[in-house]
């Protein structure tokens, strides 16, 4: 196989959806001999900011030394980059490789007989668990769990911490209707005494991880009650009972990768006794170093992408668009997927200049089916066209990180 053989094997696998159980991956990695128990790992759940929390988090034990490993989900430039080492993607012989192992195996007429077809999802994870535990050998990896947790492909072997930025609607379809039936299922991969360290959440979603934590046994590290942060603006002091850091200044805009931050360098000072090379010095360092594709990116001087593609992140977008730039006239371009309540998530926006488009995925909402009080834009490119023409103004790409991924790799290539 080559590198396009490859991923067209990999994607084959998409047709086979989200089937929520874990008996396929266990057998699959015990044929392996079970590469995910061979090296330590933090495990990164919730429904927003787990991105950019494993993106801070690996900046820091990066920065410390350590060869880290990240695994995450979709990518926004190129499939490798859901399997990275230090923050650089998996190249593709050695994708290549890795793969060649695990084909033989998921393709036998027996393994499909005893356990059926593995999801892509599955593969993808596999493949990671494979290549961090045989051909990269990674001191420690951050590895970020698909839509669940509980039934997530990623549920299969026992953290040295596990992180939840947040809990909000999404994935309904899968996890639950009500909050807390969503935060069951993240709260779900937590092992008998792994510390749990987690952002604000709504009260009830609090208790049902504190009962999951008394279940296991785990140490609980929640944001506003073990550990703070003072917001200053576009700083923000980290207060914890093991140390503290202030006038921390990310690269990423918004008082909510402020939250982000914090939970990794929470969990940063937690893992000092095992990674001794951590420091005060370099959490700062690894934490504003941090970027993460296609959230708060700016691609020019008044061009935004930010791939808020639910409630709570769209939320959180209005809130930094309105805070930090109340001053500016601002145009948004949005595009989502049909599954996704999008008639809501576009009243959120409804103080900017709102336009709607498609894009070329199979899941994109087709443009005459957004609300007719919408401008609509055939294509995005169509869109672009007027941001150089008023610097004055703010332009913002958003929606599906799928749309997120599109505009980038067009916006770079240009």
């Amino acid at each position: 196989m080559n590198y396009t053989q490859t991923l067209d094997w990999i994607h084959s696998f998409k047709a086979n959806g989200r089937r929520p159980s874990l008996e396929r991956m266990r057998y699959l990695l015990t044929l392996l001999d079970n590469p995910q128990d061979t090296f330590p790992a933090i495990h990164v759940v919730g429904t927003n900011g787990k991105g950019s929390t494993t993106s801070f988090l690996q900046h820091i034990l990066t920065a410390s030394g350590y060869h880290t490993g990240t695994f995450t989900s979709p990518f926004i430039t190129r499939f490798n980059e859901r399997i990275a080492i230090d923050g650089k993607a998996i190249d593709d012989q050695a994708l290549v490789a890795v793969a060649k192992v695990i084909r033989p195996i998921v393709d036998s007429p027996d393994f499909q007989h005893k356990v059926g077809r593995v999801t892509e999802f599955e593969l993808v994870t596999t493949l990671m668990f494979y290549y961090f535990a045989n051909m990269a050998n990674v001191d420690i990896a951050v590895i970020e769990a698909g839509i669940g947790g509980t039934y997530d492909s990623t549920n299969v072997f026992k953290a040295l911490a596990v992180i939840c930025p947040s809990i909000s609607f999404d994935h309904q379809e899968t996890l639950g209707n009500t909050l807390t039936e969503i935060a069951s299922h993240k709260a779900g991969v937590l092992k008998t005494g792994v510390p749990f360290i987690f952002g604000k959440m709504a009260e009830p979603v609090e208790q049902v991880f504190k009962e999951k934590a008394k279940q296991t046994h785990s140490p609980i590290y929640a944001l506003g009650h073990d550990f703070s942060i003072v917001s200053n603006g576009r700083a923000f002091d980290f207060k914890s009972p093991k140390d503290n850091l202030s006038s921390i200044q990310l690269k990423m805009l918004g008082k909510h990768q402020q939250s982000n931050a914090s939970l990794a360098a929470m969990t940063a000072l937690l893992l000092q006794p095992s990674f001794s090379a951590i420091s005060l010095k370099i959490i700062r360092e690894g934490l504003e170093q941090t970027i993460w594709a296609g959230r708060c990116e700016w691609l020019g001087p008044n061009l935004m992408l930010d791939g808020a593609h639910n409630e709570d992140s769209i939320a959180k977008l209005v809130d930094l668009l309105k805070t930090e730039f109340a001053d500016k006239t601002i145009h948004i371009l949005f595009a989502g997927l049909r599954r996704k309540p999008l008639a809501h998530l576009l009243e959120e926006l409804a103080d900017f200049d709102v336009a709607v488009t498609t894009f070329d995925f199979y899941q994109a909402q087709a443009l005459e089916d957004y609300p007719a009080s919408y401008t609509k834009v055939s294509h995005y490119k169509d869109w672009l066209s007027q941001v150089n023409d008023n610097p004055e103004d703010l332009f913002v790409v958003t929606g599906s990180l799928y749309f997120i991924s599109e505009v980038r790799n067009y916006l770079l290539q240009a």
